[in-house]
């Protein structure tokens, strides 16, 4: 028959599967007739948008598209400079053998490369490799035994774990809107290139609540219709909220900001020196709360005999979030740009490895630093590189700690002097999350039954093994520990030794026979 127990519900996010894949993406972009021929690429760059993701079973699919920005010379008599705007649309399978339908995912992308090439005049090919780093959870409910009802011959062993529980999860989707003013002498010919990054993020719990906010950052460069080439920088507010039930000032939030759609589009009429922008982004949200939680590692009964049913569950003892700031200010030598005008800067860093030494984390990679400069009647793109190394220091981590590391452009100022020497000021977030696990196994059902055949001794003499513990031995000759300890003037009860020889006593309800 089954033992009574009290059951206590616990919410349990644990990481299912964790990959990493290099995913290539490739497209084809006709030259509309309105435009002239391509006679060379200047620069091609692209921002990530994420239409949807599906966990499914045994893999997970992304759809998405790289909002792509080319700009090229023509092949005209002026030579002029001009640009082509596609989205790239690409799906991913990747494939995750643990996966499940209803599980949570959380992917981070970064676009490694773009490039574009010429095929003829009116036909370019795009190219882009992106780094999908995916980890799917399953948020699960689990019932823990902490206590066993009117049972007085049970003996329990029990430990107190520390571990990070699930309050719940939420997400929303957000708007930044604006209409962003050029200058009244710039007449809005061709957007040529935009960057967009999301800086300032920034929380508050409230009742039931997360309040967000942050800022998208969105950088264009454009071409007028009187040939010029101008960068505007805009800043728009991003607010938001995420519902989660119970949460509270102690909860720790890990939030997301993921960009579902970019539309960046010219005004026309008599706002042609105008340009509209919206950003579609997604706020996701996960809350925990640290407990402590006593769990029943092992039982016994001394009158019956149990049989326990366990399951395995994997647990998250601890996650933690970290920031560090790494900073560079240094002289760059681009000899190429000499005493040139300068259209545009953009910083790309780089993660090539990730080492765990100690308590600290040590990043090796570099910063991609691209120039886009006139040479000239014509304008050129010049990419230096800088090693980029970087060590952080993190509590209590080990060589399994599951560490990911999310990377922020926070400032790029740039001073250029003579003759191609520039000083550039850098500053980078890392935000790291570093998330322990451990696989322990619950007691979710005792059976008991009688004791087919009753010992007849009334006290055993029994000589430690190898392995042995006082639980153990009691267990086996179902009596209770406090007895041997006890009989035998044990002082420490965790310290026994192979070969010691121990008065086992039989025993008996509310007394015990020697």
């Amino acid at each position: 028959m089954l033992v009574e127990v009290e059951k206590q519900q616990l919410c349990m996010n644990q990481l299912i599967a964790k990959k990493i894949d290099m995913v290539k993406v490739e497209g084809v972009l006709i030259v509309n007739d309105v435009k002239p021929d391509v006679l060379s690429i200047v620069n091609t760059n692209g921002i990530v948008c994420i239409y949807k993701k599906e966990v499914m079973d045994g893999k997970l699919k992304i759809d998405g598209c790289i909002n792509t920005y080319i700009m090229y010379l023509a092949d005209d008599e002026n030579g002029s400079v001009r640009s082509l705007n596609t989205a790239v649309d690409f799906t991913q399978i990747i494939d995750l053998e643990k996966c499940k339908v209803g599980m949570s995912v959380d992917e981070n992308i970064i676009l490694k490369s773009i490039e574009s090439k010429i095929i003829n005049g009116r036909k370019i090919s795009i190219n882009a490799m992106m780094e999908i780093a995916a980890m799917v959870y399953a948020n699960e409910c689990v019932d823990i035994i902490y206590s066993v009802n009117n049972q007085e011959d049970v003996q329990m062993l029990n430990e107190t774990i520390k571990l990070n529980t699930l309050i719940g999860e939420g997400s929303n989707t957000v708007y930044a809107k604006d209409t962003v003013m050029l200058n009244e002498a710039d007449d809005l010919a061709e957007l040529m290139k935009v960057d967009f990054r999301i800086i300032n993020k920034d929380s508050k719990t409230s009742y039931n609540k997360i309040v967000t906010k942050a800022d998208a950052e969105i950088k264009m460069m454009y071409l007028t219709e009187d040939n010029r080439i101008n960068t505007i920088n805009a800043i728009i507010p991003i607010m938001g909220f995420v519902d989660i039930e119970n949460i509270t000032d102690d909860s720790m939030c890990d939030i997301k900001y993921k960009l579902k759609n970019l539309i960046i589009k010219p005004n026309s009429g008599e706002a042609s020196n105008s340009i509209y922008v919206e950003a579609e982004i997604e706020i996701s949200c996960l809350a925990y709360e640290n407990k402590e939680l006593s769990l029943i590692k092992d039982l016994y009964s001394t009158e019956n005999d149990f049989k326990c049913k366990e399951n395995e569950i994997t647990i998250m003892t601890r996650r933690n979030l970290y920031t560090d700031v790494y900073r560079m200010n240094q002289e760059i030598l681009v000899p190429e740009i000499s005493n040139n005008k300068i259209y545009d800067i953009s910083v790309t860093p780089n993660i090539v490895s990730t080492r765990i030494q100690g308590n600290n984390v040590s990043y090796e990679g570099d910063l991609q630093i691209t120039f886009i400069y006139r040479n000239n009647d014509s304008l050129e793109t010049k990419q230096v590189t800088t090693p980029l190394m970087f060590s952080m220091q993190l509590n209590n981590i080990e060589p399994t700690t599951n560490v990911i590391t999310e990377l922020e452009v926070r400032r790029d100022n740039f001073i250029t002097g003579e003759n191609g020497k520039i000083n550039a000021d850098i500053e980078l977030g890392f935000i790291v999350t570093a998330s322990d696990y451990e696989k322990i196994n619950l007691i979710n059902e005792i059976e008991k039954s009688e004791i087919s055949c009753g010992d007849s001794y009334s006290m055993v003499i029994y000589f430690v093994k190898d392995g042995d513990t006082l639980w153990k031995i009691a267990k086996k000759f179902k009596t209770r520990v406090e007895d041997i300890v006890r009989l035998n003037n044990i002082e420490d009860e965790n310290r026994i030794k192979v070969g010691q020889q121990l008065y086992i006593p039989k025993y008996v309800k509310r007394s015990v026979a020697i």
